[in-house]
């Protein structure tokens, strides 16, 4: 007979006692405390509720339990009962302005040059090509680095998150009075690339048309991949290891002297950070592909998603293996949706071996099965659905005067008077699935957050939300541990409503 083991709750001090003399499977507190924290949302006598709200002219942006203000000069902490200001920067200039910004948490593992790189900044890419680094408690700068005077930088992005980031600057178009006095552009953009933890200079990159070819309409990096879109909807993917391997002429520290400067010093004004990549010839392409609307790489074993481009196939999704792009079996996806929007489809930010395909009515969520040497194809296969309740509609009705009318048109999918989903949000730490719907009831748009287990999807609880929702505006709505964002656009004007886990007495 097997043995029996008995089920009992361990408090934090055992399970550090028992890991501190080598016991097995004492288990992870972390883990252990996130179980805990779950089961806490999960109470029936536990609601979320409205606690604060805040107006705002310009746009409001959340991470990482941070709430931020008037271009990110104003930040708000949400760790207490209620956000509280945490600092207040000094009034920016038009020239000053942030252009967007990247949240940086420091590495536990590494010794740092100074302490200031071992607390949690903030990246900011300023309109005068600025690149600073903020304390992301206090607002304080902490170091600066001119970036170039002759190149407008606009977007930061993440190559490999809290790694590598790089900073993208405007698309160099040729103008008509430029083309009528026969003056070509060969750069149609620059990027920087950059480590973080201590922050330091890969290299700038000229994205220009001996490399990379004409008709370039976007440049992305993601994992070490630089991907280059093409107005004939060809999507190319190259290696930015290779790339700098091969092309860098002269590598830079900030604040030291270049020979490509003339001796100045790197990433001070006005000289800045000079081109130190470009490319002088075809570079070999790793992967290519052509899609009516961008490429999306992930999944275990990697897989590529894509809508083709080819006009009865615009509507579909497929699915194949990056290895030789055979199509998966049931590698065709389509929601067959009669909506105003399209419908959206992605690798799972926390399952690997998961698809996620969204429409307003449903969400199927798919799973990759298959081995990374197998010869045979991987398969697509439904792990489970959420759905929507509908109302059952009538294309007929009987007037006043007693007349039958048939309506000529079909539904919308979509219909604001129908339930339907709005926005998805994954709790990876809780394990769960926040969704937003809209009942279309009254003359007010309702709204309300389902909470579904993120494995399973089972359905946990509904949250309702205060404010009515408007469709026909953006809506942004954030999940963190105990916390509730809804951020969204009202005419001109922005609005935060943060609501918090709280016990309701009956």
């Amino acid at each position: 007979m097997a043995r029996y083991k008995r089920k009992s709750t361990v408090n934090a001090a055992e399970l550090l006692s028992m890991r501190s003399r080598g016991i097995k499977d004492a288990g992870s507190l972390y883990r252990h405390s996130f179980k805990v924290f779950r089961a806490l949302v999960l109470q029936e006598n536990r609601s979320f509720v409205k606690v604060w709200s805040k107006t705002s002219k310009s746009p409001v942006m959340y991470e990482n339990g941070k709430i931020y203000f008037d271009n990110y000069q104003n930040c708000y902490s949400c760790v207490h009962a209620v956000p509280q200001i945490l600092y207040k920067m000094p009034k920016r200039s038009t020239q000053e302005k942030i252009e967007d910004a990247l949240l940086c948490e420091s590495p536990l593992e590494q010794t740092l040059p100074t302490s200031s790189d071992h607390n949690p900044s903030l990246l900011v890419l300023t309109a005068n090509n600025w690149l600073l680094r903020l304390s992301a408690e206090t607002g304080k700068e902490l170091q600066s680095v001119y970036l170039s005077p002759n190149y407008k930088f606009k977007y930061l992005g993440w190559d490999s998150s809290q790694e590598i980031f790089y900073v993208k600057s405007v698309q160099n178009k040729e103008t008509p009075l430029s083309r009528q006095a026969g003056v070509t552009h060969s750069a149609f953009m620059y990027l920087g690339i950059f480590r973080v933890f201590p922050l330091q200079i890969v290299g700038i990159l000229e994205i220009n048309k001996k490399g990379f070819g004409s008709g370039i309409t976007d440049v992305l990096m993601h994992h070490g991949v630089l991907a280059v879109s093409h107005s004939n909807k060809k999507v190319k993917m190259y290696s930015i290891e290779h790339i700098v391997q091969r092309y860098l002429t002269e590598e830079l520290t900030l604040g030291k002297q270049s020979s490509l400067l003339g001796g100045k010093k790197v990433g001070e004004f006005p000289c800045g950070i000079p081109v130190n990549i470009q490319v002088t010839d075809s570079i070999p392409v790793l992967f290519e592909v052509t899609s009516n609307n961008g490429v999306q790489v992930g999944g275990n074993p990697w897989h590529y998603i894509y809508s083709p481009a080819i006009k009865q196939q615009r509507e579909t999704h497929h699915i194949c293996s990056l290895k030789d792009s055979t199509l998966a079996t049931n590698g065709i996806q389509n929601l067959n949706c009669y909506s105003l929007e399209s419908d959206v489809i992605f690798f799972h930010p926390t399952n690997s071996s998961s698809v996620v395909h969204i429409g307003p009515t449903i969400i199927n969520f798919l799973k990759i099965v298959g081995e990374v040497d197998s010869p045979l194809p991987s398969k697509i296969v439904k792990d489970f659905s959420l759905t929507t309740s509908r109302k059952p509609s009538s294309r007929v009705t009987v007037t006043s005067s007693g007349r039958t009318v048939k309506k000529r048109f079909q539904q919308l999918d979509d219909d604001p008077s129908q339930e339907n989903f709005r926005i998805l949000e994954f709790e990876d730490e809780l394990d769960l699935l926040a969704v937003v719907v809209t009942n279309g009831e009254g003359d007010e748009g309702r709204s309300h957050i389902q909470l579904h287990d993120n494995l399973t999807g089972q359905f946990h609880r509904k949250i309702d939300l205060v404010e009515c929702w408007d469709e026909t505006y953006p809506h942004q709505m954030f999940f963190d541990r105990d916390t509730i964002i809804h951020i969204e656009q009202r005419n001109t004007n922005f609005c935060c409503h943060v609501y918090k886990l709280k016990t309701t007495r009956k």
